[in-house]
């Protein structure tokens, strides 16, 4: 790639406290106290560290960028880190940042009117966004960090976002469309109810490859297929062993034909047709599983497509770490989906977006999904 003649000047602003509730089974990150509750909990800050992954494309055009950006870990932080150069327009009050701050940060960065924002976070943050911007023309990229995304404004790794930067700076799109900012009620998600809205819109790069889809929400509604797809995942079921079952309504399908108690949009444990455990935190994960281990029973895991964005990891199931989905392993990972729902991914392929990018390599190639009754069908998996 060619480097630019120009000089371009971006936006940029992290929510720090994005997506920290997710490992701990919280299921979002929005307000004060579900923030701290994650804290205490021992959820880490990874907002930053998904930022770092989307700006190092960047690194060796860093002559031609200049970042206007907040203080701290709301952006200069980083980008001092990795040698960008940067103007600081807005400094949060306290150390523990609120949607305001993010609101006021993008008024002030907005100001000095950057060719680009990008911003690091979850549907909340989408939503602080399009409230600063108001009627402002200004396109903008997501870097995907937070629990909720919904949204069709974010990339769909941060990987991605630094591709669509590189691909904007050497001049290769130049094309925008209007991307939906969506949000859900939070309190209702916790209680297995997905509410959806739309806040407004927000202009992207049309760069279908790198940019995802607004989630297509709703049940599957034709029984006979979800019924045939229990009947498969059913028969091979053993006894003695762990199984971790994810959220989404498809999996929910087949833990109703079981019998068994569902969190709809957590992750349960199953062990001999039982629920041991539900709703469960990444670190309570990681201990059942290391338990399992110990006691030489297998591990098998099973999970669904988001509709219309097509993400098995990194969405939603943040509870399913790397060191979780490594230690049951490619083989041991069942993936349930319609064809219908396949179809309506017009061939694009599943997303991984795990925050290893070795894991997201490894688990990168081809699935077999199963979606019938001893139906699979080949599935492309990409990072």
């Amino acid at each position: 790639m060619s480097k630019p003649q120009k000089k371009f000047t971006f936006g940029f602003v992290v929510n720090p406290y994005a997506g920290i509730g997710g490992a701990v089974a919280l299921k979002g990150s929005d307000g004060a106290q579900t923030r701290a509750e994650a804290l205490a909990r021992g959820a880490e800050q990874k907002a930053g560290l998904r930022s770092e992954q989307a700006l190092k494309q960047l690194l060796d055009y860093r002559e031609s960028i200049e970042f206007v950006t907040a203080a701290g870990a709301m952006g200069a932080d980083i980008l001092a880190q990795l040698g960008f150069a940067y103007q600081v327009v807005y400094t949060p009050e306290h150390a523990q940042t609120e949607a305001e701050d993010s609101q006021r940060a993008v008024t002030a960065i907005a100001a000095q009117q950057p060719d680009l924002l990008v911003f690091a976070g979850g549907d909340g943050t989408a939503r602080d966004v399009v409230t600063a911007l108001g009627d402002k023309a200004l396109p903008v990229v997501g870097i995907p960090a937070g629990v909720k995304i919904h949204s069709g404004v974010y990339a769909i790794t941060p990987s991605a976002a630094g591709k669509v930067l590189l691909q904007l700076i050497s001049g290769q799109l130049t094309t925008l469309r209007a991307a939906d900012v969506m949000d859900i009620d939070e309190h209702a998600f916790r209680e297995g109810t997905v509410r959806a809205r739309r806040y407004g819109e927000l202009q992207v790069p049309s760069e279908l490859e790198y940019m995802q889809a607004v989630k297509v929400g709703g049940k599957e509604s034709d029984e006979l297929v979800l019924a045939d797809i229990a009947a498969d995942v059913i028969e091979s079921m053993d006894n003695d062993t762990l199984y971790i079952i994810g959220s989404g309504s498809t999996v929910g399908f087949i833990m109703a034909e079981l019998g068994l108690e569902n969190t709809l949009l957590g992750v349960d444990l199953v062990s001999d047709n039982t629920v041991v455990a539900s709703d469960v935190t990444g670190a309570q994960l990681v201990s059942a599983v290391q338990s399992a281990q110990q006691e030489g029973r297998k591990l098998v895991m099973l999970i669904t497509l988001i509709g219309g964005q097509g993400h098995i990891f990194g969405r939603g199931n943040q509870q399913l770490t790397p060191q979780v989905i490594r230690a049951v392993g490619k083989e041991n990972i069942i993936v349930v989906a319609t064809k219908k729902k396949l179809q309506e991914l017009n061939q694009r392929p599943l997303r991984v977006d795990t925050g290893d990018a070795d894991l997201d390599a490894e688990l990168s190639g081809f699935i077999a999904v199963t979606s019938g009754y001893h139906d699979r069908t080949m599935v492309a998996v990409a990072t």
